[in-house]
């Protein structure tokens, strides 16, 4: 065999593939002389297809009696179970208990009211609280009150001018940004116009009144125009007896419609009982009257007996404790832990709760003079630098009562029971009290609070002739007691609380 043959003979082999790697398709001979991967399937020859009955056909059956009867036993099972459905509908609707309407809320019923009395003591005027103005908002407060911010010299009726800003705490172009921002943030702005701040009177003399009276008025409506939400005046016991009262009160509060915002009169009354409170309320036509009752009743037997006297009027009415005067509650509330305790009280507390700056990490006032806020309580000390133990503990402590009043704040801006429900007493001694709110369907809350130096063991009733049950048990929702820790469930009969301590109890709505 000759070369070129040789060469024809291996291209030949080399082209031919292995049976095992030939493609499973029809067109390649498998051994045997069948296709490789083919199936040999029998199609019958007479294949029956079904075409369904003609139009002619579906009509004579579906007029046969047997399926008339049966399309109307269908109709009548599909109305009947309709009308069932409607009518179990209509019952669970009936049978449902309806809810009760809310009240009428103002946005000084929604949350707390900050006082800064003190601008330059707070961050440098009214140009650096404006920068601070986020801080104040993380704390859910509706309602800023600043100052008083007017020049007057001390009992000189003479030198008053209300309608203009000291130039020692900012100028009227950086309140108006500060109220622009606050705005933004949802948060009202009001002006503590009190005449005499810094005299013996707040109002000058009985016969300095009607000129006072004109001045404030005219002073009202500038910082109305100018876009304040509302009006301050302390010792409003003064002016309310005026004649000239309304006119001042019309200043504030004209033209209210349910399209404008409303403005505040805002009024403070301190040495008064809870029933001149009430009274005051219905003859001044304010729509805030802060007292000083947590100041001068300090048992928990006065104080429920003053909310007892003031629940109804909730709407009206401010809690404070050193507020009404300008002051820090710790003033008042000497510890830590009665300064928790009362920040519990006042948000639960049926009313608008008002603090002083300073109030929300326990700022403590250092003798006759504002005290100086503190800021960037949150930063923690360089890693390797040294520590002075004191005010590390100081630090902590702070950003520990500003997390509890937040939470406090954001409880009583969501839960219906604490922002408008009803309230009902529950027990009280000389040193420590209990109370109930509620709300509707809504969770329900219970404050108790120990006001004395010792444990105290609370047992809570409702009065026999009140139409509402309480549990057997409820369940620790905040508490300053370390014994009480929250998510346990406590017995209503038998509440320790160690001196100084509070907790905030919940229960649900069971119909």
């Amino acid at each position: 065999m000759n070369k070129d043959t040789e060469v024809d003979m291996k291209e030949v082999e080399l082209n031919e593939l292995d049976p095992e790697k030939q493609p499973m398709t029809g067109d390649v001979q498998a051994v045997g002389g069948e296709k490789n991967g083919s199936v040999k399937l029998k199609v019958p020859e007479d294949e029956v297809t079904f075409t369904g009955l003609s139009k002619e056909e579906l009509m004579k059956v579906a007029g046969t009696p047997g399926w008339v009867r049966t399309r109307w036993v269908l109709l009548i099972l599909f109305w009947l179970g309709w009308l069932g459905m409607l009518a179990g509908a209509i019952v669970i609707i009936v049978q449902a208990p309806r809810c009760k309407p809310i009240p009428d809320m103002s946005w000084w019923n929604e949350g707390p009211l900050y006082q800064i009395s003190d601008l330059e003591a707070f961050s440098e005027g009214l140009t650096g609280a404006e920068k601070k103005l986020e801080n104040i908002n993380q704390l859910k407060v509706k309602g800023l009150v600043l100052g008083p911010l007017h020049t007057v010299q001390d009992d000189n009726p003479l030198t008053l001018e209300p309608g203009k800003i000291d130039p020692s705490k900012g100028t009227e172009a950086a309140l108006v940004a500060l109220m622009e921002k606050a705005h933004k943030k949802g948060i009202s702005v009001v002006l503590d116009l009190t005449p005499n701040y810094r005299g013996a009177s707040h109002w000058f003399q009985q016969n300095d009144l009607t000129e006072v009276m004109e001045k404030m008025k005219d002073a009202v409506d500038h910082w109305v125009k100018l876009g304040v939400d509302g009006i301050k005046i302390s010792n409003l016991s003064s002016p309310a007896a005026s004649p000239d009262w309304s006119k001042l009160q019309a200043a504030v509060q004209g033209n209210r419609s349910e399209e404008t915002k409303k403005r505040l009169l805002m009024g403070v009354v301190e040495g008064i009982s809870a029933t001149e409170v009430s009274q005051l309320v219905n003859t001044s036509g304010v729509d805030l009257v802060l007292s000083d009752l947590l100041n001068t009743n300090k048992g928990g037997v006065e104080q429920i007996k003053d909310m007892d006297t003031l629940h109804s009027q909730q709407r009206n009415v401010g809690w404070g404790l050193g507020a009404a005067q300008l002051h820090q509650l710790s003033k008042q509330a000497v510890s830590q832990a009665m300064i928790r305790l009362y920040q519990l009280l006042l948000f639960t507390m049926p009313g608008t709760p008002v603090f002083t700056y300073g109030d929300e990490i326990g700022l403590q006032a250092q003798g006759a003079e504002s005290p100086k806020m503190v800021w960037d309580i949150e930063t923690e000390p360089a890693s390797g630098a040294v520590v002075n133990e004191t005010a590390e503990a100081e630090r902590k402590e702070r950003v520990a009562v500003r997390k509890w009043f937040r939470s406090l704040s954001e409880l009583r801006g969501k839960e219906r029971s604490l922002l408008h429900g009803d309230y009902y007493s529950l027990h009280s001694s000389a040193s420590s009290l209990a109370f109930l709110r509620l709300w509707d369907q809504s969770e329900r809350y219970i404050t108790a609070v120990n006001l004395g130096s010792a444990t105290e063991t609370l047992s809570l009733k409702l009065a026999p002739t009140e139409n509402v049950k309480l549990p057997a048990t409820a369940k620790v929702h905040l508490s300053t007691d370390p014994e009480l820790e929250a998510e346990s469930t406590v017995s209503l009969d038998n509440i320790k609380l160690a001196p100084g301590h509070g907790v905030l109890l919940q229960f649900p709505y069971t119909g």
